[in-house]
């Protein structure tokens, strides 16, 4: 029997096309995007892990590594409260609750929140765009989740050196114009760049996202993987993009 949702205002439920789960969304806030989807599908995790995904927004990265991992032990942690309860309504929605805990916090206090080198596994699909330079309302939704208001991408790094067990790994997704930064930050802290793989619109354009693998306390070589083409042409997805997606 499928469980119907409690909606507020301007709520709609979507359908993720894995293992019947569905998410909750508000298009007014925020809502995830393909960046989301390509990070789970390009990160792993064992059935064991403890996972934590920063800035976890409406919950859909914990929600897809469970349905692709059959992770048992997920943690998402949000700032805004509105976020988070959709967040976790979406995590009951989907009989979820048992394995994914969603908490209400500040990415720049999670070390205080959780316990040192406590998950093997961190996530994040962080603001990409440096600071509030012509935003009219800083403080909307999707401000937030698009640009460094609340964090900066140091602060990621920062709290995920501290987090993450030796040799646990960190996948994230970001824009490759800040590619030398993300490097640096990452060794900073101690999380060694291992794999990365960069995202393209189409196969004649500049790629528009990276994605990244780091290891706390890793040997310096890394592996630069084959390009993802997410369209063959206008409107039709790449075969690989549709695997991942689950079609």
């Amino acid at each position: 029997m499928i469980r119907e949702p409690e909606l507020k205002e301007n709520e709609r439920v979507d359908d993720l096309e894995r293992n019947g789960y569905r998410i909750i969304q508000n298009p007014d806030r925020f809502c995830f995007g393909m960046d989301a989807v390509l990070l789970a599908g390009f990160a792993a995790a064992k059935e064991t892990d403890r996972i934590l995904d920063l800035g976890t927004g409406t919950g859909i990265i914990p929600i897809l590594m469970e349905a692709r991992y059959k992770a048992t032990l997920l943690t998402g942690l949000e700032i805004q409260e509105e976020s988070a309860d959709m967040a976790r309504r979406s995590v009951a929605l989907n009989n979820l609750s048992d394995k994914i805990e969603i908490v209400t916090g500040d990415i720049k206090e999670a070390d205080a929140l959780f316990t040192a080198a406590s998950f093997d596994v961190i996530t994040s699909n962080p603001p990409y765009m440096i600071g509030q330079h012509g935003l009219t309302n800083p403080q909307s939704a999707k401000a937030i989740a698009r640009h460094e208001i609340e964090c900066t991408f140091d602060d990621v790094a920062r709290v995920t050196g501290k987090l993450l067990k030796p040799g646990g790994k960190f996948y994230l997704v970001h824009r490759p114009f800040r590619l030398a930064e993300i490097f640096a930050t990452l060794q900073k802290y101690k999380l060694e760049p291992k794999r990365m793989r960069l995202v393209y619109p189409f196969v004649d354009k500049e790629p528009n996202m990276v994605l990244i693998e780091a290891v706390r306390g890793g040997n310096s070589r890394m592996t630069v993987e084959k390009p993802l083409i997410i369209y063959d042409a206008p409107n039709v997805y790449n075969p690989e993009i549709r695997s991942i997606y689950g079609y």
